[in-house]
């Protein structure tokens, strides 16, 4: 399952980009390209041997992140 996320994610920030690309100025671009930001960070973890920080990190969603994530989760849902 988080696979087909992270491939979904992929594959929907691969359409968002072509869309900026080859898309002319319109209300359709704007829509399909118009994003909600969510960001997370930095976190630190001290482990006393070990310490390191992630991040920040942010998630990036909007119309074509979603379709993306519909089509890898119908292409994974046919091969089991």
């Amino acid at each position: 399952m988080i696979w087909t996320l992270i491939l979904g994610l992929m594959l929907g920030g691969l359409f968002t980009r072509l869309s900026h690309v080859f898309l002319p100025q319109s209300a359709a671009k704007s829509f399909l390209t118009t994003a909600v930001e969510a960001s997370l960070g930095p976190l630190s973890i001290d482990l006393l041997a070990v310490a390191f920080t992630i991040g920040p990190l942010s998630l990036s969603l909007n119309v074509l992140t979603l379709v993306g994530i519909t089509i890898v989760t119908f292409i994974v849902r046919s091969w089991i």
